[in-house]
């Protein structure tokens, strides 16, 4: 039996990886047609001119419907892995929103085309759609609070998306939420986006090559029914679930360069707002896919420091310790970045004291958005003071505001009105078929917005009113940042705010890309 699998974003770091494990797979137990879409760019053609004896390429763009048509047609599967990705999302926001809403819509309209015969579709979402979950409420699950941190565009496109494909009445598909990638080159980033990432912060990190892994194994014509239409975590395990300060010191060992403290500032990192969190859920889609590697984590990044794509210069530092002998050297290089313009923490901490009013206006809501104050900012304690032990392994689990004990065949609307209040709204439904999580009924946000939704989306998911939703684009529809808000009127989203945020202060970020830092 051949399965034809459709690949978007084969050039990419995870899409890259998945079409090597497919090709590598590709034998009499598992026979697989790879059909891939890409841009006809010359990084493009050199990574797959090379395979085209082994795999079809369609030479097109995301945003272009007929391409995505095309790869859709006669597909058994699609892996919509493609799309634009930080930091290059952070710089470039309206490329990012016109690309990935733009390709989720093309691939939604593309295998409903389809009729009876439509293409069973993975979504590649993200953990940035979850937000800040700062300690205590660093563990999560699928249907917590979709919650975007300020000035994240990419995980406003993330959200977006899923919404769009998987409320789209599509047969069969499943939203696969990434986590940060640990991949070889990542010992070469080097961008001011680093030092958005509070030191205390955690993540449950994924390695490119399990998430390879991933992409082959869940085209398979062994995965069981039960596994579509629902959303999952991905991440490697108890292993990786470290804190930010804890992905520095193995990084920095990679490379040889000296341990944290050495070479930065502890203010030149955020205190908040960024995303990431330890997964309640994370060994659901392993048990059902055997992804992982199992590979210590420490045991990995000595791999990855030795891989052919890590710079030679890297590589060269830490054969010679030179970095660790010079770290003054090093710590130079690092405040360049906390001082690019834009994205770097202390341009938004200078610009603070601009004399122009715009300028100053800007930095100060980076600064209430990353930091929550200026006060706050100067009271950020040295590394001597600053708490840098493991983050607890005790988990505060949010409440969902429906019985997640009953089965699924009972979910009845007593549930959704249930569910709907703790929201701080409305079930608008008269009747439901009992058990039926897929058909869309209507709903009514505290701030009387209808909107209709399945209850898949809304429990499952962790969506709620698309109107309250933040859409920082020019035009009518905008709308900024407005948590506050929206946990004063939303139990459900409170619980998941209050904690984390002072309610004598105000998170409405009104800043829109169209004012000159960002295009």
């Amino acid at each position: 039996m051949t399965t034809t699998v459709f690949l978007t974003g084969a050039t990419g770091t995870m899409g890259w990886q998945g079409l090597q494990e497919l090709l590598a797979s590709n034998n009499a137990e598992h026979n697989y047609r790879i059909r891939v879409l890409a841009r006809k760019s010359k990084k493009n053609q050199r990574l797959l001119t090379p395979l085209l004896d082994r795999i079809d390429v369609i030479w097109g763009d995301l945003t272009n419907y007929p391409d995505v048509e095309r790869g859709v047609r006669g597909a058994d599967i699609v892996l919509h892995v493609g799309g634009m990705v930080s930091p290059q999302a952070d710089y470039r926001p309206l490329a990012t929103y016109h690309t990935n809403i733009r390709a989720a819509e093309n691939i939604r309209d593309a295998i409903l085309a389809q009729g009876n015969r439509q293409p069973k579709l993975v979504y590649i979402g993200s953990v940035a759609q979850m937000g800040d979950r700062r300690e205590p409420l660093h563990w999560g699950r699928t249907g917590d609070p979709i919650c975007v941190s300020a000035y994240d565009h990419y995980g406003i496109t993330k959200a977006l998306s899923e919404r769009i494909l998987t409320d789209s009445g599509i047969q069969r598909w499943v939203s696969l939420r990434q986590s940060g990638i640990l991949y070889p080159a990542i010992l070469r980033n080097y961008d001011p986006i680093m030092f958005h990432v509070p030191i205390r912060g955690v993540l449950e990190w994924a390695t490119v090559e399990d998430s390879g892994r991933l992409l082959e194994r869940v085209c398979r014509p062994t995965v069981p029914e039960e596994f579509w239409n629902r959303y999952y975590n991905i991440g490697s395990g108890a292993d990786y679930r470290i804190s930010n300060y804890e992905f520095e010191c193995l990084l920095l060992d990679a490379i040889g360069c000296p341990r944290p403290e050495k070479i930065f500032e502890t203010r030149w990192f955020t205190t908040r707002n960024f995303h990431g969190m330890w997964y309640l859920d994370g060994d659901v889609l392993e048990n059902y896919l055997h992804f992982r590697a199992n590979i210590p984590i420490r045991q990995y990044f000595e791999q990855m420091s030795r891989s052919r794509s890590v710079p030679w210069g890297i590589r060269l530092a830490k054969a010679t310790k030179a970095a660790k002998l010079v770290p003054h050297i090093v710590k130079l290089a690092m405040r360049q970045m906390a001082y690019q313009p834009v994205h770097g923490t202390q341009t938004w901490i200078r610009l603070s004291e601009s004399t122009d009013p715009q300028q100053r206006h800007k930095a100060e809501q980076r600064i209430a958005a990353y930091y929550g104050s200026k006060d706050q900012y100067m009271s950020i304690p040295d590394w001597q003071h600053t708490d840098l032990s493991h983050p607890s392994d005790h988990a505060v689990v949010l409440d969902h505001g429906y019985d997640e004990q009953k089965p699924a065949s009972e979910l009845c609307l007593d549930d959704l009105r249930q569910a709907a209040r703790f929201r701080g709204g409305q079930c608008l439904a008269t009747d439901m078929k009992k058990g039926d999580w897929d058909t869309q009924v209507e709903w009514q946000c505290a701030e009387g917005h209808r909107f209709k939704a399945s209850p898949r989306l809304i429990l499952l998911g962790g969506h709620w009113c698309p109107d309250c939703f933040p859409f920082p684009y020019k035009g009518d529809k905008a709308r900024p940042w407005q948590w506050d808000k929206e946990a004063k009127r939303n139990p459900f989203f409170a619980q998941l705010w209050t904690p984390l945020h002072d309610p004598q202060e105000d998170n409405t970020y009104d800043y829109h890309i169209f004012d000159g830092w960002e295009k």
